[in-house]
């Protein structure tokens, strides 16, 4: 889900005085990420960084085809780099960028290819690595992060995010971004999202020459908290060479069957049921045509190939009911989708080998706005008692877009703490 919802002013006008400041507490410290960028007038160094050219969206840009033998490659082999800019709030930085296509492994056990960005620091070799996952949930590629981290129709939840990015650029971190969606932009699909994060860390090991050993650390709210929290579960299994050290999930989508009927008739929120059905009908199948409702039909095929900022809040008091025909009552009454969503709940992928951190706010009875409370108090409760040193922190009185500010400023003191080896996470709470 994006950081805010269109409607909410107050949150809004929050996330402009936090950009306006330009500041992130990176490690505990608060950092001028300002400082990343080229100072006005200024020109990129030579030969490091393409110049800003138009350039095609994804889906119809070359790289992102999977070439012939992707069966054959090994998850997370490199198969093809390219230099591109970085643009933090629409400046292009001095960063060293390096996009790199890589194989993983789709929902299906399928192999598919897999995009990332690379950010290096400015100074000093890769010493420690940072898997950001940017909320970018998106039905089209014009909202996969490789795109829109180069400065291209970026959104105001994507603009925030790269000043994030930038700061931990800012304190000698190397950042990887991957596109978790995948080239489908399958969005939700957690161990897809996953595998396709973690491959991301294997390609970008590749592209910097870094060993295995380097300390990883995963961090992603809301709609990023799904491949961070997904990738903690896997990695044990799919990924047990990579040294992650800890990971920070913020404004959890735990179990979609508990969000649908909190966002349901919602004011900010309704949009993201259409986009749901999008999601799942590309990843299993399921909630074809004949299950939908003319209206429902229609906001499906409106909003098929939109970024969350174009549905979330376009559909107020939109209901789950409203987007089916009889005899079904629900998107949860359409055969395979309860089972669907089933595949996704957290907590169902393993057991993480590492520190988590899961933050969420409350602002009503149930949760955030849009993510239930209870859902990832519940999955922290559940990583403790398998023996996961799991922190939960609530952000009492914060709405989704609220919780953000207080969530990354946790995150990177857990972060920090991680890289240290003496995790903060405990799970009293």
């Amino acid at each position: 889900m994006r950081i805010g919802s269109g409607s909410s002013a107050a949150g809004q006008g929050r996330f402009g005085r936090v950009v306006r400041r330009a500041t992130v507490a990176i490690g505990g410290v608060v950092m001028v990420v300002a400082a990343t960028a080229i100072p006005a007038g200024a020109a990129p160094s030579v030969g490091s960084r393409p110049a800003a050219v138009p350039a095609p969206v994804p889906s119809a840009d070359p790289f992102y085809q999977a070439p012939p033998g992707l069966a054959s490659a090994r998850p997370g082999q490199v198969l093809r780099t390219r230099p591109v800019r970085f643009v933090a709030q629409g400046v292009t930085t001095p960063i060293v960028a390096t996009q790199a296509a890589y194989r993983s492994t789709g929902e299906q056990g399928q192999p598919i290819l897999g995009v990332t960005t690379v950010l290096r620091p400015l100074a000093g070799p890769t010493t420690r690595i940072v898997s950001f996952h940017m909320a970018y949930d998106g039905l089209g590629s014009q909202c996969d992060p490789s795109y829109t981290l180069q400065g291209f129709a970026p959104s105001k939840t994507a603009q925030i995010e790269q000043t994030v990015i930038a700061g931990y650029l800012a304190s000698g971190h190397t950042v990887l971004v991957p596109d978790y969606e995948g080239t489908r932009s399958e969005w939700t699909i957690g161990r897809q999202s996953g595998t396709l994060a973690l491959d991301g860390i294997r390609a970008g090991e590749k592209v910097l020459r870094a060993p295995t050993s380097t300390p990883v650390g995963l961090i992603g709210y809301s709609g990023g908290s799904v491949p961070t929290n997904s990738a903690a579960e896997l990695a044990p299994s799919y990924a047990p060479e990579l040294a992650i050290v800890g990971a920070a999930g913020g404004g959890l989508p735990v179990n979609l069957a508990h969000n649908l009927p909190y966002v349901s008739g919602s004011k900010d929120w309704a949009g993201v049921m259409p986009a749901i059905v999008v999601a799942y009908q590309r990843a299993y199948g399921i909630a074809p045509a004949s299950t939908l409702s003319p209206r429902g039909a229609g906001i499906v095929n409106t909003v098929q190939s939109q970024c969350i900022a174009a549905f979330a809040s376009k559909y107020p008091g939109l209901t789950n009911g409203a987007l089916v025909r009889s005899p079904y009552r629900g998107l949860l009454d359409v055969p395979g989708v309860s089972s669907a969503i089933a595949r996704n709940v957290m907590g169902t992928f393993g057991t993480p080998r590492i520190p988590m951190l899961l933050g969420v706010g409350q602002k009503d009875a149930v949760g955030d706005g849009v993510m239930v409370a209870a859902d990832v108090a519940d999955l922290a409760k559940r990583y403790c008692a398998r023996g996961v040193r799991a922190q939960f922190n609530r952000y009492v009185g914060d709405s989704h877009g609220d919780a953000f500010i207080p969530f990354q400023r946790d995150a990177a003191v857990f972060l920090a703490a991680s890289f240290a080896g003496r995790s903060t996470a405990t799970c009293a709470s």
